[in-house]
């Protein structure tokens, strides 16, 4: 299941990211990378222990419990502190075919959560840099995902993936990982499914219609039966 969220973060929120990023010190991005990723990744990254990346982790955090598709698509249990990476034509960035560690820990929090779904939370226009799409692999061929500024993307973290190489500007992100309380991908997304059907009649016959009441409990059982807390 890949899903697309937008205006998770607004414009002003968006230029008021890039001007602090931007003021901040950079290091290599394979410092947090695993050994099989190092070997294909060429990008830059906040230093993820660094004050700024906390802070606009924390603001990002924020803005995804405001979510309500958000929160309906991933069902998160714990959700990985944001990191924050770019991608410069100049340096030639690129970040080739991979999947993700299966289990990430940050050293700072204590947090260890099973990887679920990865996720990238767009911080440029798309007409700012050419390539650096993120390339996402599954059974039915290969999705290209490049979105606006405050846009954002899940996709299962047992995908293979890559970030095609920058070739004109410069291509800004946050990205991290959530573990889920439905740990089946296929459950996962019956009930997203089931919820945005239920969300479009509500709008259609009200909160109180019996029908729309009765599946409101269905989704709520199936989370129930389904959710590992």
């Amino acid at each position: 299941m890949l899903i697309c969220i937008p205006a998770v973060l607004s414009k002003d929120d968006v230029a008021d990211f890039r001007r602090i990023m931007d003021a901040a010190p950079w290091e290599d991005g394979r410092s947090t990378a695993g050994a099989q990723s190092a070997m294909v990744k060429r990008n830059e990254q906040l230093p993820p222990d660094s004050e700024v990346a906390r802070k606009l982790g924390h603001r990002v955090l924020s803005a995804l419990t405001a979510s309500p598709r958000f929160i309906s698509a991933a069902i998160p249990q714990q959700i990985f502190p944001p990191l924050f990476n770019r991608y410069v034509a100049a340096g030639g960035h690129h970040f080739g075919l991979h999947v993700d560690n299966a289990v990430r820990g940050d050293p700072l929090t204590g947090v260890r959560i099973r990887t679920d779904l990865s996720v990238t939370l767009f911080l440029s226009e798309p007409d700012e840099y050419d390539g650096g799409e993120l390339v996402v692999e599954d059974l039915y061929g290969s999705h290209e995902i490049k979105l606006a500024a405050g846009d954002l993307v899940l996709y299962p973290a047992s995908s293979l993936h890559l970030v095609t190489p920058v070739t004109r500007g410069m291509r800004v992100a946050s990205f991290f990982w959530l573990q889920s309380m439905v740990r089946d991908a296929h459950a996962r997304s019956l009930i997203f499914d089931l919820d945005t059907s239920i969300q479009a009649l509500v709008e259609r016959l009200g909160r109180d219609d019996p029908e729309t009441v009765k599946l409101t409990g269905i989704y709520h059982n199936l989370i129930r039966y389904w959710a590992e807390v």
